[in-house]
């Protein structure tokens, strides 16, 4: 493999394994490398939605803290290369090229492993040995057998939790609580943002069966809004009067979270003050998350995949911005829950455009307006992306909203589209 489009083509190709459990594959990878991610420090991130979001606030944050900070994250809005970024950079492709070589040296043809695993063991073995001072690992799916669980981290965080990826984690929330709560380690910190009673006892007996200190959003941390700042009520600090980056009601019960993680951190010796908690949380920004692009009309991206994450887009709209109409640009993959999703968005909507990203994963636009149907709102379908942005551009007037949702996927998509420079796709 010589260039960096053979790399790629070589990576996407093990998508044919699909998703796999397990931490051997990943564990035996990193063995046969001298286990790099060893006494190296680590946050780790889980939950249904916002694990995005919290990330992005902690790395803002220690950047703002002067420290040397890798991110993780998945899955990727148009480039590959933004799954790795150190202090806000991607990775450089020579670098995706080198190490993919490494790993294929190292892998086990006769247990190949997935995709995931694969890209893991690059951002573990990457961040190693550009020696980062901490590293922020985004949980892909569920966690107690997620690639990331191989980390031993300073603390971790689960955001909220829904039903997801049923047919993965099982088929009720204490089960899919379970999977997450697998993140929890030995006497590690954990901050959650969980609401469910139900979900709240499987994290607190994991806590309790690991030793684990748990801080509860809402119970141990408070928080309260005003005039669109955030108060925070912490473990020994309270904060006034903060602006977020982050635009989204639902955008302050994460930095609640955050801030409490930053308290414990500060207690285990990272250096990160007051000065450097507020500025990096004004500072975060995380693109395709209620991201507005043009103004007159208003042309706002999010990538919204599920109906609790519908939900929290559609009371911020509730609040802000301000507009008259809304049209709604939807894009959704097919094994989402795309009957929650349409009763969820498709309500608030003056006229819905159904149409789909180039991705493999998508669902027919027709089959989405078929699911929507039941709520007799006006709409139509458009098959591609960019003609069904076109024709949201045309039927809009200055004063209305263009929201293009529903997807990740979606929403690269239209990124590069809008901006095709800044957000140039790897054309594979």
């Amino acid at each position: 493999m010589k260039t960096y489009k053979d790399v790629l083509n070589y990576l996407y190709s093990l998508q044919k394994y699909g998703i796999k459990f397990g931490l051997s594959k990943t564990s035996n990878i990193l063995k046969a490398l001298g286990n790099p991610h060893h006494g190296q420090r680590y946050i780790h991130v889980a939950g249904t939605n916002g694990k995005g979001s919290v990330a992005a606030m902690l790395e803002s944050i220690f950047i703002n803290a002067g420290l040397k900070v890798g991110f993780y994250s998945s899955p990727h809005l148009v480039r590959f290369t933004e799954r790795f970024r150190i202090n806000r950079k991607e990775i450089p492709k020579h670098k995706v090229v080198e190490l993919t070589r490494e790993l294929i040296e190292v892998i086990n043809p006769k247990q190949q492993p997935t995709y995931f695993e694969v890209t893991t063991a690059m951002a573990l073995v990457y961040f190693a040995r550009e020696n980062t001072d901490i590293a922020i690992m985004e949980v892909g799916m569920g966690g107690r057998l997620d690639a990331t669980n191989v980390i031993k981290p300073m603390v971790c965080g689960i955001t909220n939790i829904s039903l997801e990826h049923q047919f993965f984690l099982g088929s009720t929330l204490e089960q899919i609580a379970g999977e997450k709560a697998g993140i929890i380690k030995k006497g590690i910190d954990v901050v959650t943002a969980v609401t469910q009673p139900t979900v709240t006892q499987v994290i607190q007996k994991t806590c309790f069966e690991k030793k684990a200190p748990l801080w509860r959003v809402g119970k141990d941390i408070r928080y309260r809004t005003i005039e669109g700042r955030l108060n925070y009520y912490g473990l020994r600090e309270n904060l006034h009067d903060i602006h977020l980056g982050l635009k989204g009601r639902h955008q302050y019960r994460n930095a609640t979270m955050v801030i409490a993680m930053i308290e414990i951190l500060r207690e285990k010796g990272l250096t990160i003050s007051t000065r450097d908690t507020v500025q990096g949380l004004r500072e975060t920004a995380w693109p395709g998350r209620m991201q507005i692009i043009s103004t007159h009309p208003i042309i706002m991206l999010d990538g919204a995949h599920n109906p609790m994450a519908i939900q929290a887009l559609r009371d911020s709209l509730r609040k802000e911005p301000s507009f008259k109409r809304l049209i709604l640009v939807l894009g959704v993959m097919e094994d989402k829950d795309i009957k929650g999703i349409t009763r969820g968005i498709v309500p608030l909507a003056d006229y819905t455009i159904y149409t789909r990203p180039v991705y493999y994963r998508a669902a027919k636009p027709e089959y989405i307006q078929e699911k929507a149907a039941p709520l007799k709102k006006p709409g139509e379908v458009v098959p591609l992306l960019t003609t069904a942005i076109e024709k949201a551009k045309y039927i809009a007037r200055p004063d209305d909203l263009i929201l293009i949702t529903g997807s990740l996927f979606t929403v690269g998509e239209a990124l590069t589209y809008f901006d095709p420079k800044k957000y140039k796709a790897d054309g594979i």
